[in-house]
């Protein structure tokens, strides 16, 4: 029997995990890359000082350590090794405290004081069941649920505004941490279904923990190109395909690309109805991000913020309520949310003597041309007084660096496309099947289909399942 040709373009997390799931299948894969290293949003560099190791952009992991198609695969043997800090978030409130979010829910509410048997009653019963929630929500919304009344649960949650949901709670640490958590969505927090990414995530930590890969996000896609190899896969880099024509024979190739990038390599070959709609795709807010070199770490004023593996900034839920909203409108907040990662917290060995990584970014409006370095180390500052005076080495990434250095963040989108209602439940359009593109045997498996952004794997692994099923 003939064996059958596999292309994959694209080698991010969503395009190796395609080539896994293909290659266990017997096929044999190649995964042609442009850049010059594999990996695409899992990469790690030095890009302050030498030693010192940088995630590019994906940092902290919640969702790869909750995918049910990594979790199934021997990546340790491969050398990835997950790395959890003492607390998943801490969130620091300008009166010196600070709400935090331990693996352990127990431990949450009781650090939550009165707002906590409101925590548990909100997401206990969906963290204790979070192994069955997850092979629904991390897949294609519009089908019949493995487990429909989890789903349910999960939908009353995640159908609300952040900003209603959040006033569930009574106390601003409650709020402000469940903002912090839902603000991830990139959309302005009073918009339906806003709690949806928030209600996971926290879902996700009080089950599996938010973890990061020890020595670098570059670890999963090490990890995932050495298992490819294994099983006969070869990934070739600094290859760019331009339009199909340049693919060399196939019975299967799956695109780790953005709908509009995807639109433009397909040319005529693509239904124009579907062209269309690839190229009206809608992107969200951006990302300007800040990757520091900073001496002895950053000197927290609120207890046990230090001990975080993420902390969100931000101030209360109304702020960055106010903020998200500003940067929806295309509008630069003054103080905007900034997400801080302090990887070297769980994986120490990330610092070089006292000098530690720190990586933070900012939401900023879509395309936004404009230097945030002054907003995002001010509102560090805001919460730690005398941080300023400890960074050693500062590079910034702009929506246009980021654009340049991943063309599937398209003005600086990280997530993959605008998590409106509409995009959370079909992305990149509304079809039976979200993979396919109209032509026969080629697939879409980028972070612009279901689910959506995270490294967890699963729209190239689920985009791979539907390219074997038609093939058979």
């Amino acid at each position: 029997m003939r064996t059958r040709n596999a292309i994959v373009v694209g080698s991010g997390p969503n395009g190796l995990s395609a080539a896994v799931t293909l290659a266990q299948a017997g096929l044999r894969v190649t995964v042609f890359e442009a850049a010059d290293s594999p990996g695409g949003g899992a990469r790690s560099g030095e890009v302050t000082l030498p030693g010192l190791v940088h995630d590019l952009c994906s940092a902290v992991h919640p969702f790869a350590a909750a995918s049910p198609f990594l979790s199934s695969l021997p990546l340790e043997e491969f050398g990835l090794k997950w790395r959890f800090a003492k607390l998943d978030a801490a969130h620091p409130l300008d009166d010196g405290s600070a709400a935090l979010l331990y693996r352990s829910i127990a431990a949450t509410a009781a650090a939550l004081g009165p707002d906590g048997p409101r925590w548990r009653s909100l997401f206990e019963p969906l963290a204790v069941r979070a192994d069955d929630l997850v092979g629904d929500v991390l897949g294609p919304i519009l089908r019949m649920p493995s487990h429909p009344l989890m789903m349910l649960r999960f939908g009353l949650r995640a159908a609300w505004p952040a900003t209603t949901l959040g006033r569930y709670f009574r106390h601003e640490p409650a709020r402000a941490l469940f903002a912090g958590c839902a603000a991830h969505i990139f959309r302005p927090l009073n918009r339906v279904a806003t709690s949806s990414v928030g209600t996971m995530m926290i879902t996700a930590g009080h089950r599996y923990g938010w973890p990061v890969a020890e020595g670098g996000s570059s670890a999963i896609t090490n990890a995932l190109a050495g298992l490819l190899e294994s099983l006969g896969g070869v990934v070739v880099t600094g290859t760019r395909v331009s339009r199909l024509s340049d693919l060399p024979s196939h019975d299967i190739a799956i695109f780790d690309v953005g709908p509009a990038a995807f639109a433009d390599i397909a040319g005529g070959k693509l239904a124009p109805r579907r062209s269309r709609a690839y190229r009206r795709f809608r992107y969200g807010a951006a990302a300007f991000k800040l990757d520091l070199a900073v001496r002895g770490g950053i000197p927290w004023s609120a207890e046990h913020v230090g001990q975080a593996g993420t902390v969100h900034l931000g101030g209360s839920a109304a702020e960055i309520a106010a903020a998200e909203r500003l940067v929806g409108r295309g509008i630069m907040p003054e103080r905007p949310f900034v997400l801080v990662a302090q990887q070297h917290v769980a994986d120490p060995g990330r610092a070089v003597g006292d000098i530690c990584p720190v990586y933070a970014y900012a939401h900023v409006p879509h395309g936004h041309r404009e230097d945030a370095t002054a907003a995002i180390v001010g509102q560090i500052e805001r919460f730690a007084p005398g941080f300023t005076g400890r960074i050693l080495r500062v590079h910034a990434s702009s929506p246009g660096d980021f654009e340049r250095g991943n063309p599937n963040y398209v003005g600086g989108d990280i997530v993959g496309g605008s998590n409106t209602l509409r995009g959370l439940v079909g992305r990149p359009v509304i079809a039976r099947d979200n993979y396919a593109t109209s032509i026969p045997g080629v697939y879409l498996c980028s972070s612009s289909t279901p689910p959506g952004a995270g490294t967890h794997g699963m729209c190239g692994h689920l985009a791979a399942r539907s390219a074997l099923a038609h093939l058979r």
